[in-house]
């Protein structure tokens, strides 16, 4: 079966907006599925796969991307397997990388390989290198609320390109920007207090919160998680309230920072009296 997988390469080096492109170059060339960075993608959709722009370190990261690791192998095989594609494209920085990544996963060597170069002007891929180097941004060829869960606790923002294709049809080419766990950069961290100082400000502007007690964030390795104390005001709707305000935080945060928060937990410490009432 995947010898009958025609197998297109996009080579260019490290940074130089081959993630950009990637379905760009898949549209004009008729292919529908992507391997990139350690995910099979459809369009807009991941499939299958783990991004290697997850990886704790660059090493891992290639480890990654190259499905060296024999659970990476087996899950994109058996996703291959199942989905019977026509063709893919792999996204490698050489043409030994590509060839790496379609001998492990038991595909046929790339029959056609297109190379940055031809698809970017070397301003636009001087242009890309900056960005990656002075700002650590990378891409992934696929819309933000697809990898959102997977990237909890990243910098993710959505990018969308308004493009045209062959035949001159429009289309939105939809993708997502993230910080990974490595850098050029180093670590990135948003202090607790901002955290913190964002929820205060959102209760003052939710009706029925009173005042914030307490505010806990828990980072861990992909994931931030807020834990939030709050006092409601007597008279309201104790669940409504907090629902709202959940809401409300975690869009705020998310807005502000750019940071995608995996859950916000929001607990009812006390209610408020307002001296009317008391009377």
């Amino acid at each position: 079966m995947k010898e009958n997988i025609k197998v297109y390469a996009f080579v260019g080096p490290s940074g130089t907006g081959k993630s950009y492109r990637a379905q760009l170059v898949a549209s004009e060339n008729d292919i529908h599925y992507i391997i990139d960075d350690g995910l099979l993608i459809h369009e807009n959709d991941v499939v299958a796969g783990n991004s290697a722009k997850k990886a704790p370190t660059k090493i891992e990261t290639v480890k990654k991307a190259i499905f060296l690791e024999k659970q990476d192998r087996k899950e994109m095989r058996e996703a291959i397997q199942k989905i019977k594609p026509d063709s893919i494209l792999i996204l490698g920085t050489s043409d030994g990388m590509v060839e790496k990544i379609a001998e492990n996963l038991e595909l046929p060597k790339p029959e056609k390989t297109i190379y940055i170069n031809q698809v970017a002007t070397e301003t636009e891929m001087e242009t890309a290198r900056r960005i990656r180097t002075t700002e650590g941004k990378h891409v992934i060829p696929v819309p933000t609320f697809e990898i959102k869960r997977d990237f909890a606790g990243y910098i993710l923002d959505p990018l969308q390109i308004f493009k045209y294709r062959k035949n001159d049809t429009p289309y939105i080419s939809e993708k997502s920007i993230i910080r990974p766990t490595f850098s050029y950069l180093g670590k990135f961290t948003i202090s607790d207090t901002a955290f913190r100082q964002i929820t205060e400000y959102v209760a003052k502007k939710t009706e029925g919160i009173h005042r914030v007690s307490r505010v806990r964030v828990e980072n861990s390795v992909g994931a931030t998680n807020i834990y939030v104390e709050v006092y409601v005001i007597f008279g309201y709707n104790i669940l409504s309230v907090l629902r709202d305000f959940k809401q409300r935080v975690k869009k705020e945060i998310e807005r502000l920072t750019t940071m995608n928060v995996q859950e916000v937990s929001v607990v009812a410490k006390g209610i408020h009296i307002p001296e009317s009432e008391e009377k």
